[in-house]
């Protein structure tokens, strides 16, 4: 069974004192957009994993044009079994970036998508990434200002760093017209910077991320996600000192 394989991996980096009665988990739906679809197809998928004992809460990651009324029904409904969190793409507020990024919806739908999930009782996680090709750090700044301010208060966030990867539309214009990619140094104060900016009651989920070795071309830097994640926390600790 997916779940139980998926368990498995997930047990494999915890320590063994930490007995495996005790772990609870969230089956997250991550690849490609996971509201596409018809809901008579889609709620047995969900309600199939959210029914699992072991599951404690279902994550969903999806796109603000991908959440019809009747997705935002199907969700409500299995959203009185147990916790459902949605992730949505935003990436960037500015528009010039998107239309650049091909994200094919505009900042108005986000926004609409994000109020009716919130109106609806379902929390939201959104998801940024921090390095957009002709993005200053003034414009990655204003995009994490913008989600600290919203209207109901943002659940949770993702920071997640642009990664340029073989076989993308992405990668070309890398070698045709390469852009500034940041340092380690310069990723992580910013991290810290956008940390500041959020709300206590805002939970980050995720403040870097790792892509695929062979098919990453840079950063370099970011194979090495535990070297990330000490820095942060060795800056953080230094700030709050």
């Amino acid at each position: 069974m997916q779940i139980e394989k998926a368990k498995s991996r997930v047990d494999s980096k915890f320590p063994k004192r930490i007995a495996s009665a005790e772990r609870k988990y969230i089956a997250y739906f991550q690849s490609y957009t996971s509201t596409y679809g018809n809901p008579e197809r889609l709620f047995p998928i969900f309600k199939k994993a959210i029914l699992h004992p072991e599951i404690v809460a279902l994550s969903i990651g999806t796109r603000p044009d991908c959440l019809p009324p009747e997705i935002i029904g199907m969700l409500v409904e299995l959203n009185k079994i147990k916790p459902v969190w949605v992730e949505l793409g935003l990436q960037t507020i500015h528009e010039d970036t998107a239309i650049k990024m091909n994200r094919c919806y505009s900042l108005s739908c986000f926004e609409k998508s994000y109020a009716d999930l919130k109106k609806n009782g379902l929390s939201v996680i959104v998801h940024t990434i921090l390095g957009l090709p002709g993005e200053s750090k003034r414009d990655m700044l204003e995009t994490i200002s913008y989600l600290a301010a919203l209207d109901p208060a943002l659940d949770g966030i993702k920071l997640q760093l642009l990664h340029v990867l073989e076989g993308t539309p992405l990668a070309n214009l890398y070698r045709e017209n390469p852009f500034h990619i940041m340092s380690l140094e310069e990723y992580t104060d910013l991290v810290v910077e956008c940390l500041d900016l959020l709300p206590e009651t805002t939970v980050v989920h995720r403040m870097t991320g790792d892509g695929p070795k062979r098919l990453l071309i840079a950063p370099k830097w970011s194979e090495d996600k535990k070297r990330v994640l000490n820095l942060l926390r060795k800056k953080l600790k230094i700030k709050n000192s």
